[in-house]
């Protein structure tokens, strides 16, 4: 099985209610966490699944076509997305 991090800000509530249930139902051991969030996970993706979700068509020609108007190449956006993720991070970085 390969493993993989999913990274996300959720409301500080929201994260201590979902940690309480978590060690109730799963336990006070390791990997309580993971098993509620696969479990949450699993869940939504079925929920969505049943929905109709609406949109047809290729995923890759949206995307190219939202880009259409990025008078930039694929490198030099690339670059530029690094530049801006690092500012963002190092705002988060206390002295």
């Amino acid at each position: 099985m390969v493993c993989v991090m999913i990274r996300a800000r959720i409301d500080e509530k929201i994260e201590r209610r979902f940690r309480e249930l978590a060690m109730k139902r799963f336990g006070y051991g390791k990997g309580a966490l993971t098993k509620a969030i696969e479990e949450a996970i699993l869940k939504w993706i079925a929920s969505v699944e049943s929905e109709d979700i609406g949109f047809e068509g290729d995923p890759v020609e949206a995307i190219e076509g939202i880009l259409s108007d990025i008078k930039i190449d694929s490198v030099k956006l690339q670059h530029k997305i690094k530049d801006l993720w690092a500012s963002k991070v190092l705002e988060n970085v206390s002295d």
